[in-house]
């Protein structure tokens, strides 16, 4: 019951972070009404793995040396930023999406693959310095030292499925046609508005300290 209570006290805590908003959020939002549920919900998979990986460093004690470590955390956030930043200037520069269904729709352009959709997904997460003070601080304050490391792997294995069930949750919400359909009216304005909110979270990374 002591591993049931503590895993209990974990998921209060993710959950409040699971329905946060970020850059993880947005992501699956924009691949759900860009590309359609196939593609967001295989980004979702990739944002659950960058989890695994978050919480696997920590559970090998990985996370401490980055999280001490000015230059290993200042280059973790830089590169994060960058990489929203990046995705900001994609967006931003991306063309005018239509609806399929309409009667003035051109053919539309293939879809990403799974594969790059997968990584789309894990890279945003994965360079987001944010997690490794999150799970480090979560597994130090709920985790007991004595919890072994095969059970600890299972809280990740769990928190990680959680996420994945929220993402896709949100991927069928955005892509059923009524919403769907709402949004990509914005047309080039919902390009400029995701694009600027992801250049706004890369700044926002790229100045915040580590404590």
């Amino acid at each position: 019951m002591h591993y049931v209570y503590e895993f209990l006290g974990l998921m209060a805590v993710f959950s409040v972070l699971v329905v946060s908003p970020g850059a993880d959020f947005l992501l699956v939002v924009r691949q759900s009404l860009v590309h359609g549920r196939r593609t967001a919900i295989v980004t979702s998979f990739g944002i659950g793995a960058s989890l695994l990986f978050h919480i696997g460093y920590t559970i090998l004690g990985i996370g401490i040396i980055v999280a001490k470590s000015l230059f290993l955390f200042g280059l973790l956030k830089w590169a994060g930023a960058a990489y929203l930043v990046y995705l900001g200037w994609k967006s931003l520069r991306a063309d005018t999406f239509e609806m399929p269904d309409t009667a003035e729709a051109t053919t539309p352009a293939a879809p990403p693959s799974a594969l790059r959709c997968f990584l789309l997904g894990f890279a945003t997460n994965a360079l987001n310095p944010k997690p490794v003070l999150f799970f480090l601080s979560l597994f130090t304050a709920l985790v007991s030292h004595d919890t072994p490391a095969t059970v600890q792997a299972v809280y990740g294995l769990l928190m990680a499925a959680t996420l994945i069930l929220w993402f896709v949750a949100v991927s069928s919400f955005f892509t059923v046609a009524s919403v769907r359909a709402r949004f990509l009216a914005w047309g080039r304005w919902f390009n400029r508005v995701t694009g600027v909110i992801f250049i706004g979270l890369g700044i926002r990374l790229a100045t915040q300290q580590a404590s």
